[in-house]
């Protein structure tokens, strides 16, 4: 049929035809053709098939290929340094924030009384390991406190469990370096947003079941009592041989004052390392103790035997405060820098036969009837990788410009990123066995927690596929902050600070406080859940008002009030939704068309 007739056979513009993302995400799930949307562009969540449009390798005559062969050589050159100037100012934005925020989290770690409220113990989790971006130091400070008597066990699993949520943010903040090309962006945020939507439902789950029965605290028990301990395994330190001879000229940071901060045996001396070593004889303790400055000469050549760090802010008098938003700019403007570069090369490199190679290889299937053990092999891929560069931060954080570029699809990085999770609690693990003997039995236990933790999670949202909600829930994330591009700013503000902030908050007032506050707001959004889910599915369940959400004022059931209120106070066409989303804010807005809809 043609299709000027079949346009002038369509009906009336409803939600439907304007391609809304409620019903794209009925299709999520699915792996046909790609839907097509109203304005004849492919879904942007399926990576098309590439056509190679350019001369054949065996077409080129010799001083081509030797051209391209060059040309590609120059690429991949400047991919690689690229990643490695990627992943070193990864290095120094945990730096930067252990400076900021160090002296801070230690302060929330000290409170014994907050940390015994489960829901307490989450938030600080979470705010601890954003203020610190590193879920590894984190986990180091609980440790030292479980073993320290200052924390019991049980009530280090919902700060565990906070960390795991916290480490999440990085790839969020990667995806940001993203947001001037729309669709690539819809892409990235909506890889980052797949990982801390796993670890939010993982945690929203198991944190009830814990305070009621303990089941990670108790088999973690059973898994220590039939383990034959010997410590002095370690972890590999293949990513941080690549990256500290630059790293530690650029800044060097005390780990003992950093743990310390904790469990309270902390001074006011700088996080910054000034003193990295002796040779000869032994320095006095008084001399060793001092917070800067040389040792006094008085005492022969002791002032000698002590080796200053080498780096570049050693000796500074700037205060840990100056130097750390130093850093952090430094670091974020790098980071955008690469980010741009990567996918500039990326995209420059990863066309036609080659582009569709490496997206036939990374997002292959194996044959039926075994095509579910792909997945499986998948989380395998990231655990191993993970382990092999000790950072789940870098791994992640590398997935996400692959996913903008169409390289890797989100229902491939999701199980990379489960297996991420279990990459860093095998790291943690070894590192657990390197603990002294005075530690070693609780260093092992909440290693093993954060491991039954992630693999409990991998049990409840993967191996069902039914169950694998964070995949469409990503790809909402995904299509609003594609629409309206501060969604990201409020979901991240929303997530990892705000939320946890009032929940802080609250529980600092006590427990009753916290659940007088906290439950109806629970039973609110999971009625509104629940409402919702019947519209879609049983609205004749539901009385006739209640079938809509067209009786609701207009800024609680759509965004454009919130997009012009944003627009107004920061005025740039970046932040304004494209055609086809005005036309579907139009029928949000239209009560007759919403009436009318099962939203």
């Amino acid at each position: 049929m043609p299709s000027s007739f079949t346009r002038a056979q369509a009906p009336p513009a409803t939600l439907d035809t304007v391609g809304l993302v409620d019903q794209r995400l009925g299709n999520a799930g699915t792996s046909g053709s790609a839907p097509i949307l109203e304005d004849g562009d492919m879904d942007p969540w399926v990576l098309p098939q590439l056509k190679d449009t350019g001369q054949s390798w065996k077409e080129l005559s010799v001083a081509s290929r030797a051209l391209q062969g060059f040309a590609g050589f120059l690429k991949a050159c400047g991919l690689l340094g690229s990643l490695y100037l990627f992943i070193c100012s990864l290095d120094i934005l945990s730096s930067a924030f252990q400076l900021l925020g160090s002296k801070v989290a230690g302060d929330i770690f000290k409170d014994n009384a907050v940390l015994s409220n489960p829901v307490a113990g989450l938030v600080i989790g979470v705010l601890v390991t954003v203020l610190m971006q590193s879920s590894s130091t984190s986990s180091s400070i609980v440790v030292s406190m479980v073993a320290s008597k200052l924390l019991t066990v049980r009530a280090s699993v919902p700060v565990i469990m906070g960390v795991n949520v916290g480490t999440s943010i990085t790839s969020t903040l990667v995806s940001m370096a993203q947001s001037g090309d729309r669709d690539e962006f819809r892409r990235a945020f909506g890889g980052s947003a797949v990982h801390g939507v796993f670890n939010w439902l993982t945690a929203l789950i198991l944190l009830p079941l814990e305070s009621a029965v303990a089941p990670l605290e108790r088999l973690s028990a059973l898994a220590l009592g039939a383990a034959n301990l010997q410590p002095g395994g370690h972890a590999p330190d293949i990513l941080k041989v690549l990256t500290r001879p630059l790293t530690r000229l650029i800044v060097q940071l005390d780990a003992d004052v950093i743990t310390g901060s904790g469990t309270g045996n902390a001074t006011n001396s700088s996080l910054i390392k000034r003193w990295c070593g002796t040779e000869g004889q032994t320095v006095s303790s008084n001399c060793a103790a001092a917070a800067g400055g040389p040792c006094p000469e008085r005492n022969s050549s002791a002032a000698e035997e002590q080796l200053p760090c080498r780096h570049l802010f050693e000796g500074t008098a700037l205060a840990d405060l100056a130097v750390g938003c130093i850093l952090l700019a430094a670091s974020l403007l790098v980071l955008c820098i690469c980010l741009v570069l990567i996918v500039k090369l990326l995209n420059s490199a990863l066309r036609g036969r080659v582009a569709q190679a490496v997206r036939t290889v990374i997002n292959a299937d194996f044959p039926f009837p075994f095509g579910w053990l792909s997945g499986y092999l998948a989380i395998l891929v990231g655990a191993g990788l993970t382990f092999a560069l000790q950072s789940s931060s870098v791994f992640t954080a590398a997935i996400v410009p692959l996913m903008g570029v169409r390289v890797i699809s989100l229902e491939r990085a999701y199980p990379l990123f489960l297996g991420s999770n279990i990459g860093t609690t095998t790291t943690a693990l070894l590192a657990a066995l390197a603990s002294p003997s005075d530690m070693l039995i609780s260093a092992v236990q909440v290693a093993l927690i954060h491991f039954f933790f992630n693999l409990a999670g991998i049990l409840l949202w993967y191996v069902v596929p039914v169950l694998r909600l964070p995949i469409p829930l990503a790809k909402r994330f995904g299509d609003l902050t594609a629409r309206y591009r501060w969604v990201a700013v409020a979901y991240l503000l929303l997530s990892f600070l705000l939320l946890p902030l009032a929940a802080f908050g609250l529980s600092l007032a006590g427990s009753t406080v916290l659940a007088a506050v906290g439950g109806p707001l629970v039973v609110l959004v999971l009625l509104i859940i629940l409402v919702a889910i019947l519209q879609r599915h049983r609205s004749a369940w539901l009385p006739r008002r209640l079938r809509s959400w067209a009786w609701l004022p207009l800024w609680l059931r759509s965004l454009e009030p919130w997009d012009r209120l944003v627009s107004h106070c920061w005025p740039c066409k970046a932040g304004s939704p494209p055609q086809a989303a005005a036309k579907e804010a139009h029928c949000y807005e239209n009560p007759e068309v919403l009436a009318s809809q099962q939203l």
